[in-house]
């Protein structure tokens, strides 16, 4: 009895070490369960089980070919018509997976919105990932399911998730429906218009345009969408001509604070926040609701009637009377030059190309709106990286960044991301599911 209690408490151990569950049994049925448990958060039936270790095995189970690389095995799990608690990928991983993008505190704990459903959703149809930081385009519920979307509130998707996972299905595409943003917003869809995937997203907007200068969108899109904060990228070489006029030139009275730090940040985060200009979050009377307004010029309690620019993007105009005025949406990249050309920046030739983006004669994009911006940013390997490491973080339950052979996966992950797959996020989920199978 002594002996198995110490075999027991070594199973133990070793799963809280590894992050990995320990079975007794075949190898390829033991990586079955795995994948199965990493992509879904639940148990499968021993069906689901038999068929899985059937693919490990190289033989083919209905539509699925045999794959002993486990890639088919992990596509079989996330399939709702062939696995029935498929539907919790959906209903659970992912939106876990995009509810920490929705907020200041970057907590899961947090209600179904418009952004996270939008991710959801774009993830579950296979679509051009890229989509999700400039296109017009907005996943909620089926008005025959759930009819009460409101641009002020939340109650939408809070009803939808109460109905719960069978329901309130978000694997179901008559359930979670896609549509345009133009259509249920007052946002517009124009080449430079309102409409910017997640950026403009209601619940995005509550916590990022809500007061401040609408700097938070620009640096917890970073965060979210690219991995990266503004802190390992400041580069105080570039050139500071877009730093507005509330950013003083001598912090404490010392001006080499400014130019030996705070350039450094605000350089590049300044030339491309402009593009966010025309975006002001409206609370209602309450302040517990609201929503997102973009070039009101009715509305001059928040807005240049004469430019629609809000009203914040140029206040405390004497902390330096010389700085940039901000006049229109216009954005420069000057990090497309310096060290944060590693970030890996788009050349926009091919199929791919974005025409309303151009690139000045010092190498530095430029573009005007949200929606130009937010191709900019989509483009770069930085943002096809952040991906496979986010699902890495999600499913392998650690960083690809600490161990050599996890970084190389996740390079030959992330090529075939921009590639063969298309930004297809599925195929990043089962790829990295397969990879962490185990032995």
């Amino acid at each position: 009895m002594e002996m198995m209690n110490r075999i027991s408490l070594t199973l133990v151990l070793l799963a809280a070490l590894t992050g990995q569950a320990v079975w007794a049994g075949p190898a390829e049925r033991n990586q079955a369960k795995r994948i199965h448990d990493r992509l879904t958060g639940v148990s499968a039936t021993n069906a689901v089980i038999d068929n899985m270790e059937q693919l490990l095995l190289g033989n083919s189970v209905g539509p699925y070919s045999g794959d002993t690389s486990g890639k088919t095995a992990a596509q079989y799990a996330i399939d709702t018509a062939q696995n029935p608690n498929a539907l919790y990928f959906y209903n659970v991983t992912l939106k876990n997976f995009a509810a920490p993008w929705t907020n200041e505190e970057q907590t899961v704990f947090t209600d179904l919105n418009d952004y996270t459903a939008t991710a959801v959703g774009l993830i579950r149809d296979g679509a051009d990932f890229r989509r999700i930081l400039y296109d017009d385009v907005v996943y909620h519920a089926n008005p025959t399911v759930n009819p009460d979307y409101s641009m002020d509130n939340n109650t939408h998707y809070e009803n939808l998730e109460d109905l719960g996972p069978i329901a309130g299905d978000l694997s179901d595409d008559t359930i979670l429906i896609s549509d345009l943003q133009s259509n249920v917003t007052t946002l517009n869809p124009g080449p430079n218009g309102g409409t910017a995937g997640v950026m403009t997203s209601r619940a995005g907007s509550m916590a990022f345009y809500s007061d401040g200068t609408n700097r938070a969108m620009f640096r917890f899109t970073l965060m979210n969408h690219l991995c990266t904060d503004l802190e390992p990228l400041k580069d105080v070489s570039r050139t500071p001509d877009r730093i507005r006029r509330d950013v003083s030139r001598s912090p404490g009275g010392d001006s080499r604070i400014f130019l030996n730090s705070c350039v450094g940040c605000h350089a590049g985060m300044d030339g491309m926040a402009g593009a966010f200009a025309h975006y002001e979050w409206v609370y209602n009377n309450n302040k517990t609701d609201g929503h997102l307004e973009y070039q009101n010029t009715a509305n001059v309690n928040k807005f240049d009637p004469a430019t629609g620019i809000s009203l914040k993007h140029n206040i405390n105009p004497d902390n330096f009377e010389h700085g940039y005025i901000i006049t229109g949406d216009s954005w420069v990249n000057y990090w497309r030059n310096g060290q944060n050309w590693l970030l890996g920046w788009s050349d926009y030739t091919g199929p791919n190309a974005h025409p309303s983006l151009g690139v000045d004669g010092k190498g530095n994009a430029t573009g005007n709106g949200a929606k130009s911006l937010g191709q900019e940013l989509a483009n770069s390997t930085a943002f096809a990286q952040c991906q496979v490491d986010k699902v890495f973080k999600s499913i392998c339950l650690r960083d690809p960044n600490v161990f050599a052979a996890d970084r190389s996966e996740r390079n030959t992950i992330r090529d075939a991301f921009m590639g063969a797959y298309n930004y297809n996020m599925r195929e990043v989920f089962t790829d990295v599911a397969a990879f962490c199978k185990g032995s």
